[in-house]
């Protein structure tokens, strides 16, 4: 995606984060599945992992299910949000460019019903747009945002509309409310591991 810098190298590097401490048999939990980017990368990353996919478009699902081709059969689809997630346990789970839709009071009962899913001591990696939110700094980000997508190839309207779209509707919070949402809902040494303009990610434990 060219509107979210080194895109393929923040799945490699959630790999990475769950894999130490995730099973080689572990079952994986990705909420906001999409398109089946992430669990194509994480699913050729680790292929001993099984996966539970959620998301609330049929039709991401469906590009989901092409995306993985015969990876596919290592992956359980399923429509909704959280709570139509199994109960787990998991031994990991990743939300990706997902939270950053949810309000606040939603996102903090999402992330705890992700962590009440979670065996002890499992990894969980989010990543979403998550950015400085005073009056003078939410603009200027988000001025980067959409002059990173123009440098990427995207046509300056679009990436204006964009802009103009995630300042009208987005509600993003700032990175230090972020990590305080993931240690509310249980989670431990929540360490920023992305930073990438209005992108930040994180691990934490459960």
């Amino acid at each position: 995606m060219r509107f979210v810098p080194g895109l393929a190298d923040m799945h490699r590097m959630t790999a990475i984060l769950l894999a130490e401490r995730a099973p080689q048999d572990a079952r994986i939990l990705v909420l906001g599945a999409g398109g089946g980017m992430e669990l194509k990368a994480l699913a050729e990353a680790q292929p001993g992992w099984t996966f539970d996919g959620v998301d609330p478009a049929p039709e991401m699902l469906k590009l989901a299910s092409r995306t993985l081709g015969p990876l596919a059969k290592r992956v359980t689809l399923h429509e909704g949000y959280i709570d139509d997630a199994p109960e787990g346990p998991f031994d990991a789970a990743a939300c990706l460019l997902t939270l950053h839709f949810l309000e606040r009071e939603e996102r903090k009962r999402t992330v705890a019903e992700i962590h009440r899913r979670l065996v002890p001591g499992a990894p969980f990696v989010a990543a979403h747009a998550s950015f400085p939110q005073s009056t003078t700094e939410r603009p200027l980000w988000l001025s980067r945002y959409a002059a990173f997508a123009v440098a990427s190839g995207i046509e300056p309207a679009i990436a204006e509309n964009a802009r103009a779209a995630v300042d009208a509707t987005l509600p993003a919070i700032a990175p230090e409310d972020d990590e305080a949402i993931f240690r509310a809902a249980g989670f431990s040494d929540v360490s920023q591991f992305y930073a990438a303009f209005t992108w930040r990610g994180w691990v934490a434990y459960a």
